[in-house]
């Protein structure tokens, strides 16, 4: 077999033939294509013969690259050395280096000084300062694994075990070293890191010395916002560049790294990339010159040859690739000596700045039980297919345990293995396996198989001071810390253990990430059997485990499990008898037994014993046993339905209904209700087997899931309010919890989702508190508000105090609290009812407050009290107080009315009444919500009390406290029965409950806790009543007690203290000023009172209130005011609020002091006097989006600011100010906002100053659309907004800078389109994809207009499955459209996303696979063969010929001899006009796609490269062409002659070499190798334009143009000229140069001499072609025009034309050109070009209307058969199997002549046969007899 030969461009040696003579090229040929079936032979005989090779020429690497004996083989670590670069794909990320996967299954590192120079600078400044800089980035977050990066090798190391590493750099000073300034051109592919940031964009270091690479700003968008690390680049992060401009000679490039843009770069001949600056990653158009059995050899860039190893081709296409032809190939390395330049066809590279395919996570070690040998490779190894249909790679040492034991006959294809995949390629997209046994069996192959607690086995390999390390497996090794080495601490560990020793350790940690191992060699815990403990959510109360001391102090001492995992033995824990120095007693290192007596895993804490006797845990096993089996599923905050298990003490186990009663929780009782005495009546009353609706989870800590039934509790969660973690909290904040624990010193608050927090006893409540268990219960619902927080120590003080904590509106908080008692208890008779138990159920449900009983006294007692009993209250013990008996005497056995007051259950305890004002019966009165009427006190529950009404003396239920904070009240203030008390009413319809519902009105004011107004100044001191003679105006002095925000509290004497408040200090308030902060604590003051203060409501009283002398004076210092008059300063004679408010008007601006920002109601709380207060929404405190993001950063408590004032609030106790003014929200006018919805695909809703909503659409978020538009919005998230309208109250908003900064003049990459004008013809527009429907895709381009894109404009693809266009054209995606027609009338605007219109790469990827409309898809020979066969039919049938003659004769190509040797080139000749260029266009798009430089084209079926290998001729295949100087060329060709000879000629005499060489010289068949040699051949054979063309070729790959133009003018001048077709050949040739390196003048002038020299008809079509090929279509189009003008008459100009408009997707012009066709050739013509139109239409526009085309033809001329047989063939192809039988069932029912009608009856059974049943066979056969036997009896007849 000819051996692997490699092309090397300039400077490459020839080979000679491997006997004397050459070869017969025929059998060359054969021999190529049999290497697939010979394989085994060929390899060895081809391996034996490399063998020999390498080893003659290892020593020498440049004699090897100049033998240029190149093995298409694997890369092998020793084949790499310093300086040869590679592209590589990071494959870890770690602090110091990045490792790197290479291609064939090697690796590498890039340590962190390698990675640029900018970041090597900012890596030694952070080291100089010894401080972490701000803008240094970790290689952590500069990259992540799977990118693709270019490295060169910078050296080879090898370790003391004989390993070897290979350093890298991806410096770009070194990768691209190659390059200088001069050689930059645009569209070039460069690796660049980011050196710094500026203004306008990032300067980029792209390693060419005296450049200066900029990329600005809107080139790196769509970038940053894919990868989604930040808002920037950051400085050392590596980018895939393309250049898009060069000034100045190359010192300033401009560059882009835009995804699309760098994917669809490509490297080509006009970038005038050298083999000494070829890269790496460069993706290049290639064309295959050899196929052997270990790869591919293929020529690119025009000059330059490469290999593509076997691991490397396309998988799809495995080896399945002919000589010839042309695909895309990526770079893979380029060798720095023997140039050797190896390239990939894999997929996943062919785009730059995609990443190749990862391997799941899981897979990573997984066993293979079968794996199919696909291919075996002697030398490296063999290719598995493994189960899940994946390629792996075995190397030959992984595929037997030892060298002997191998057998290669096991490696046959098709045989089956077992294997484990040990490791994955990125590079090769490859999992690396191994067949050895011990690795499938090993338990350990990388750090993430080893668990925490595993026993392991491993080798000492060395003892250094810190421990001692272990070799686990090959690739695994840990460490023994030395406290570690054993039981106790090891003085000299040296002598126990040695080097080698075998050890059995346990594993304390494992990090995977940071390939960490961490091993104990102590007896104890290695032999332990007791469970490991290696996470706190493991350590359950009650678990008994093994863990080592770590510290022992006074406190106790610290224990440590695994993986870090620690906890505290507390001193009394450490014995059973006391310890008093636990450090003398238990030392460092000592392994020790503890049991767990508590954990908290999100805190961390874990508490032990030493103490192992006491097992509680014991009784809960068997119960326990079901909680294993679950995971961590329940959400904090989930809502689940339950059913109760079993009541335990403390509360309810039971299983959740969602998943069947598997889970299983507990509800604690104190968590089933909000109200302490509802929890354990609700645990009295249910049942085992009840089910409990809509119970919230409130942790799930694994195995105990924690439920509650707290109202309060789930209504803050579902809404929202509150925390999930330390680090939401803020002071300020009201947070809804319960008591956790009550301590002497305070309260601790649990929240849900964990936090805790302390209320200290000081902030427990508005009362003193002596203890503070009088206060609160563990479990009671609270709400707390948070004072300060502790970051460092992660601890919350809270404040309990009602005053605090209350929302301001005491009434409708006791009545909430109230209403929801009542409501609960209403959910407990019902649960009774359905369960129809006697008497509880009776006690509860019938026994009503207020129902009248007959009664029988039992007993009357001391106390005055008396029992009764009756048939109505068995099992309830019934009581009357001795106020209730009112002043009747009862005597036992006596019967009496009664009327029921209340019925406790829990106690089964019923309180009556028998006084006569609620007995007796009275009219009722209608009454109303919110009437005040006075109430008698008549029964005190624990949560509420019963009264009666006056006037009509009705039942009511008032709450007894006012909050949930509310629980303590001293003797004095609890309600009393009997005592009158003002209620007003709430609920007034008789009700469940069967009394009205209440609350206490404002008519005694000592009965509650105070709850303080937000109209009220706090005094955060109590300030005390003391009796005073002061009346207003008086002037007082006094001494300054404390400064708060705003107000000061003073002294005026020792008993006597005084308010002054921040407004009546100074006279001018300057705004942003602090009035209080004027005065220092012990300052002297002179002022005046100007009213005064109630201690108990804070209320102002005017003067003359009676309690004026016992209120807080208020005071002024104000100047104005101590000199004046005060009469009407406070206008205190007005008790009331409303008219004070009523002073201001609306716009009218006040100065107010900021009392505090409120963050759970979204306002700023001020005061603008003593007692008037204000609040300024969220909104209208600043048009600065910084301000609104973080208000309570920007107002100071205390701070003057200037307000508008713009109404009162509901309540009308408070101004609504604004700080920006009245928002007027007009047309084109700017806001701010906040987003309050996100709309996916539409756009925000947007919350505006004043209340008002308006929306803005996604076409208005920026003025440069992204793909996730609505990726930046948040909820919650403050914008700037410009009004585009306000009309019926709707409000459009724009966020574009353009609309809000429009002196910016930022770039508006997107303009507005706001109506069907502004969009034009021919104009590119960006928008979303807004629907598919059957029509086509429709495309939003703004808010109220839709364009609409055909689907033939989609993509030049021809999809039959919609589904794929919803795939890749998502709602929402954003793509580029051309306009291709706008209508205004209809409003109807028709879009392309062609790439041929938008320049943007295809929406549908080529790898689908899928038939192209212009069908420029690489078919197969067999596709040609038909198109020639198709051909042949309609051109012979021209001629006349019939059909049987057509199917019988194939058709010859025609070969043009150039001289006594056949060259073996195929011309094509033109037989006749019309259809041939047709079929050149084809071979010509087989060869190119879209955007390569095209090639240039000679004649017909001939294209012809600067490659002469390109053409399929085995001569030239045999010796290479080289472009070598002359004087290299005798020696080298001796030289090749003599290695190639056999053994026993080698030692033949010079003189013999010499006679040889001359006769090779002389040699007919000797390929020409300069410019002298073609000399020769011309003069030899001067009318072959195949040579003249060679040798123009020749020329081309020097890139000597003027010499090729030269050789065409002589080759014109010299060939005869009745050699037509040779001389055509020539100016096509000539054309094609200037198309390709001219310009469009010299090209039409060349154009214009080809016209007049030669036929014009085929001039223009040879020009249309090479326009078409090169994508110029619009050049294409004129001349076209310019032909059909010329040309009427000649139909091939119509065909052509329309070929080529179907190929550009216009269907409907190629519809109006039919027309035109028809109407300008003759009549006889228009069969045949309608259906030669049809079977274009078929081909590569719409199958439909070429079927129509057809069908209407045959409706015309039933009889012509040619037109039947080609329809026949197309739908063959084209259609279904039922068309295609209509169309046969059609034919043979014609009448025909008999001839004809055998012919269709012929390719019907022949179809049949081929794709039909046996039924539908004999049908034909049926119907064939039928014919015959109906035209026998007609001719009988």
């Amino acid at each position: 077999m000819a051996s692997t030969e490699e092309n090397f461009p300039r400077g490459g040696i020839q080979k000679k033939p491997t006997e004397g003579k050459t070869p017969n090229p025929k059998f060359e040929r054969d021999n190529l294509f049999n290497v697939h079936h010979e394989e085994k032979s060929q390899k060895r005989k081809r391996s034996q013969r490399e063998q020999g090779k390498q080893k003659k020429f290892k020593a020498d690497k440049i004699a090897a690259a100049k033998d240029n004996v190149v093995n298409i083989e694997p890369l092998t670590i020793e084949a790499l050395c310093e300086g040869m670069l590679l592209l590589g794909c990071i494959k870890e990320v770690s602090v110091y280096e990045l490792v790197i996967s290479l291609p064939n299954g090697l690796s590498g590192f890039v340590p962190v000084t390698q990675i640029s120079d900018a970041y090597s600078k900012m890596l030694s400044k952070q080291v100089a300062q010894g401080e972490l800089l701000e803008d240094l980035n970790s290689l952590v977050d500069l990259y992540s694994p799977g990118t693709l990066v270019r490295c060169i090798v910078t050296s080879v190391e090898k370790s003391a075990d004989g390993r070897r590493s290979i350093k890298l750099s991806i410096d770009p000073k070194k990768v691209n070293k190659g390059l200088n300034a001069s050689a930059l051109t645009s569209g070039m592919l460069l690796s660049g890191f980011v050196s710094s940031v500026e203004d306008h964009g990032y300067l980029i270091d792209i390693g060419v010395s005296g450049t200066h690479a900029f990329l600005p700003h809107q080139k790196a968008q769509n970038y940053i916002k894919a990868v989604k690390r930040g808002l920037d680049l950051k400085i050392g992060q590596n980018l895939n560049c393309v250049i898009v401009e060069v000034k100045n000679g190359g010192r300033v490039v401009r560059l882009s790294i835009d995804r699309s843009e760098v994917a669809a770069s490509l490297a080509t001949e006009r970038q005038n990339w050298t083999l000494s600056n070829l890269l790496p990653g460069l993706v290049v158009k290639a064309r295959v010159q050899k196929v052997a059995p270990l790869g591919l050899k293929l020529s690119f860039l025009s000059s330059f040859t490469g290999i593509v190893d076997f691991m490397h081709v396309d998988p799809e296409k495995s080896m399945n690739y002919s000589p010839d032809q042309v695909m895309k190939a990526c770079i893979l390395s380029i060798h720095p000596t023997s140039k050797v330049v190896r390239l990939t066809l894999r997929q996943a590279f062919l785009h730059p700045g995609g990443s190749p395919n990862q391997l799941s996570s899981d897979r990573m070690g997984a066993v293979v039980e079968e794996s199919t040998v696909k291919a075996f490779y002697k030398q490296f190894g063999a290719v598995f297919e493994l189960d899940d249909g994946t390629l792996a790679f075995a190397r030959l040492k992984h595929l037997s345990k030892t060298r002997k034991s191998f057998k290669p006959g096991a490696f046959k294809t098709g045989c089956k293995h077992k294997c484990r995949i040990v490791d994955y390629s990125l590079m090769d997209e490859m999992c690396i396996v191994s067949l050895k046994y011990q690795i499938i069996e090993a338990r350990f192959l990388q750090y993430q198989d080893i668990h925490t607690g595993d026993v392991v086995q491993g080798k000492v390999f060395a003892l250094k001071p810190i421990g001692m390390q272990v070799k686990v497996t090959d690739g695994i090794k840990g460490l023994v810390p030395s406290m570690h080495l054993a039981d106790v601490i090891l003085k000299q560990p040296e002598k126990k253990y040695n080097i080698g020793d075998e050890v059995r350790c346990r594993v304390l940690e494992c990090d995977p990430a940071g390939r960490k191992l961490i091993l104990t060699l102590k007896k104890s815990l290695v032999q332990s059997k007791l469970p490991v403990l290696s996470t706190y959510e493991d350590a359950k109360p009650g678990l008994i485990t093994h863990g080592f001391v770590v510290c022992a102090r006074e406190f106790g001492c610290i224990v440590k499990f695994c993986n870090d995992v620690k906890g505290l033995v507390p001193k009394n824990e450490l014995s059973s008898e006391p310890i008093s120095c636990p450090d003398k007693v238990f030392h460092e290192g000592q392994v020790v037994k503890v049991m767990i007596l508590k954990c908290e895993p999100q805190q961390e804490r874990l508490l032990l014993s030493f103490r192992l006797s006491s097992k509680p845990a014991l009784e809960d096993k068997k119960e326990c046993t079901p909680k294993k089996k679950q995971e961590v599923k329940y959400q904090i905050g989930e809502m689940v339905d339950v059913k109760i298990l079993k009541k335990k003490d403390n509360g309810l186990e039971v299983s959740i209904l969602e998943d069947e009663g598997n889970v299983i929780a507990s509800i604690p009782t104190v968590h089933l209700s909000d109200f302490v005495a509802t929890c354990k009546l609700l645990w009295h009353c249910l049942q085992e087997g009840d089910v409990l609706p809509r119970v919230m989870c409130l942790s799930d800590k694994g195995e105990h899931i924690i439920l509650s039934r707290k109202s309060a509790v789930i209504s803050a969660v579902q809404e929202e309010q509150v925390v999930r973690s330390f680090s939401e909290i803020q002071p300020g904040m009201l947070l809804t919890g319960y008591v956790r624990n009550v301590m002497p010193f305070g309260v601790f608050v649990e929240f849900p989702f964990g936090v805790t927090g302390l209320a200290p006893k000081v902030s427990m409540s508005d009362k003193f508190v002596t203890d503070t268990k009088d206060h609160f219960v563990v479990g009671q619902t609270v709400i707390a508000k948070v004072m300060s927080i502790d970051e460092e120590k992660q601890r919350v003080l809270l404040n309990l105090k009602v005053s605090e904590c209350s929302s301001g509106d005491s009434a409708a908080e006791s009545f909430a609290l109230l209403n929801q008692y009542f409501k609960e208890m209403k959910e407990i008779r019902n649960l009774l009812r359905r369960r129809g138990e006697p008497s509880m159920a009776r006690g509860l449900c019938e026994l009503m407050p207020g129902k009248e009983l007959q009664l029988v006294v039992q007993d009357v007692k001391e106390d005055g009290s008396a029992l009764f009993s009756g048939s109505c209250v068995t099992g309830l013990t019934v009581t009357a107080t001795r106020y209730h008996l009112g002043d009747k005497n009862i005597v036992p056995g006596e019967k009496t009315k009664a009327l029921v007051l209340h019925v406790d259950a829990l106690t089964s305890k019923m309180y009556v009444s028998l006084r006569e004002e609620l007995l007796k019966q009275r009219a009722k009165q209608r009454l109303t919500e919110n009437s005040q009427h006075s109430a008698i006190v008549q029964h005190i529950a624990e949560e509420f009390a019963i009264v009666s009404l006056l006037e009509t003396g009705q039942l009511a239920a008032i709450p007894v406290a006012s909050h949930f904070n509310d629980t303590f009240r001293f003797d004095s203030e609890k309600l009393k029965v009997g005592q009158t008390i003002s209620a007003t009413l709430k609920v007034v319809k008789v009700n469940d409950h069967g009394v009205l519902l209440a609350v206490q009105g404002p008519a005694k004011k000592n009965v509650f806790v105070r709850v303080r107004n937000e109209s009220e100044t706090a005094l955060e001191e109590m300030l005390a009543a003391v009796k005073h003679s002061l009346s207003l105006g008086d002037i007082v002095t006094g001494t300054v007690k404390s400064v708060k925000p705003t107000h000061v509290t003073v002294a005026i004497d020792d008993k006597l203290t005084g308010s002054i408040h921040a407004s009546r200090i100074l006279d001018e308030v300057p705004i942003g000023s602090f009035p209080t902060y004027t005065l220092k604590a012990g300052q002297k003051v002179t002022a005046r009172v100007i009213g005064g203060r109630d201690v108990n409501t804070h209320r102002y009283l005017p003067i003359t209130h009676p309690h004026f002398t016992q209120s807080i004076p208020e005071l002024s210092i104000r100047p104005s005011e101590i000199e004046g008059k005060v009469t009407a300063v406070l206008n205190l004679q007005e008790d009331n609020a409303l008219k004070k408010l009523g002073l201001y008007n609306v716009g009218q601006t006040v100065t107010c002091f900021v009392k505090k920002y409120n963050i759970l109601k979204n306002w700023l709380e001020v005061e603008v006097a003593p007692d008037i207060r204000g609040r300024v929404p969220h909104l209208l405190l600043s048009l600065n989006t910084k301000v609104l993001k973080h208000p309570e950063k920007s107002f100071k408590n205390g701070q003057a600011i200037s307000a508008t004032v713009t109404g009162t609030d509901v309540t009308k106790t408070n101004l609504c100010l604004s700080l920006t003014g009245i928002q007027s929200l007009e047309q084109d006018t700017v806001t701010v906002g906040m987003v309050t919805k996100v709309t996916p695909h539409i756009g925000l809703t947007i919350a505006l100053p004043g209340g008002k909503t308006g929306k803005v659409s996604i076409f208005h978020l920026n003025d440069t659309y992204m793909e996730n538009p609505l990726g930046d919005f948040k909820v919650g998230k403050i914008v700037r907004c410009y009004i585009l309208s306000n009309e019926n109250g709707k409000i459009q908003l724009s966020l574009r800078q353009s609309r809000l900064n429009p002196k910016s003049n930022s770039k508006v990459e997107d303009v507005e389109i706001t109506c069907i004008k502004d969009v034009k013809k021919g104009q590119l527009v960006r928008g979303y994809v807004k629907s598919i429907t059957p029509s086509g895709v429709f495309f939003g381009l703004s808010t109220s207009l839709l364009g609409r894109i055909l689907f033939q404009n989609v993509s030049p693809y021809f999809v039959q499955k919609h589904s794929l266009y919803e795939k890749y054209l998502p709602e929402g995606k954003l793509l580029t459209a051309k306009v291709l027609g706008v209508n205004g009338k209809e409003k109807h605007i028709e879009l392309s996303l062609l790439p041929e219109d938008t320049g943007m790469p295809s929406i549908l990827p080529e790898s689908l696979d899928l038939p192209r409309y212009d069908a420029e898809e690489e078919k197969r020979e067999a596709d040609d063969r038909e198109k020639r066969e198709e051909l042949k039919l309609k051109t012979k049938r021209r001629r006349g010929n019939s059909e049987s003659e057509q199917e019988a004769k194939p058709k010859k190509r025609k070969i043009c001899p150039a001289d006594e040797n056949d060259s073996g080139i195929e011309v094509y000749y033109r037989e006749e006009d019309d259809d041939p260029e047709e079929e050149a266009a084809k071979k010509k798009s087989k060869i190119r796609k879209p955007g390569e430089a095209p090639r240039l084209q000679v004649s017909i079926g001939f294209t012809w490269d600067e490659d002469v290998n390109a053409m399929d001729v085995p001569v030239l295949n045999q010796k290479e062409e080289s472009s070598e100087s002359e004087e290299e060329e005798d020696p080298q060709s001796k030289l090749k002659k003599q290695t190639k000879k056999e053994k026993e000629l080698q030692k033949q005499k010079k003189e013999k070499e010499l006679c040889k060489l001359e006769a090779a010289l002389m040699d007919p068949s000797r390929q020409p190798q300069s410019a002298d040699d073609f000399d020769r051949l011309v003069l030899s054979s001067p009318n072959s334009s195949i040579l003249w063309l060679q040798y123009m070729a020749f020329h081309l790959q020097a890139t000597e143009i003027e010499k090729a133009r030269a050789v065409a003018e002589r080759a014109l001048k010299t060939i005869c000229f009745r050699e037509e077709q040779e001389k055509l050949n020539v100016w096509v040739a000539l054309l094609n140069l200037e198309n390709m390196y001219g310009t469009e003048e010299t090209l039409m002038k060349v154009f214009e001499r080809a016209v007049q020299y030669n036929e014009p008809l085929k001039v223009f079509q040879h020009l249309c072609d090479i326009y078409a090929n090169s994508e110029k279509y619009k050049q294409a189009e004129e001349l076209y025009h310019t032909m059909l003008k010329r040309f009427r008459q000649e139909k091939s100009v119509w065909l052509k034309y329309t070929s080529f408009l179907l190929k550009q997707g216009q269907t409907e012009a190629t519809h109006r050109l039919l027309e035109r066709a028809l109407k300008a050739l003759p009549t006889k013509e228009h069969v045949d070009v309608i259906s030669r139109f049809a079977q274009l239409e078929f081909r590569f526009g719409d199958p439909e209307h070429a079927k129509a085309l057809f069908e209407s033809t045959l409706s015309s001329y039933p009889k012509r058969t040619d037109i039947w047989s080609i329809y026949m063939d197309i739908m063959i192809k084209h259609g279904s199997q039922k068309e295609v039988r209509d169309i046969f069932e059609r034919v043979i029912h014609l009448s025909l002549a008999p001839k004809k009608m055998k012919f269709f009856f012929k390719r019907y059974l022949d179809y049949e046969k081929k794709f039909g049943t046996t039924e539908s066979v004999l049908a034909v056969k049926r119907a064939a007899l039928e014919y015959v036997e109906t035209k026998s009896s007609l001719a009988d007849t």
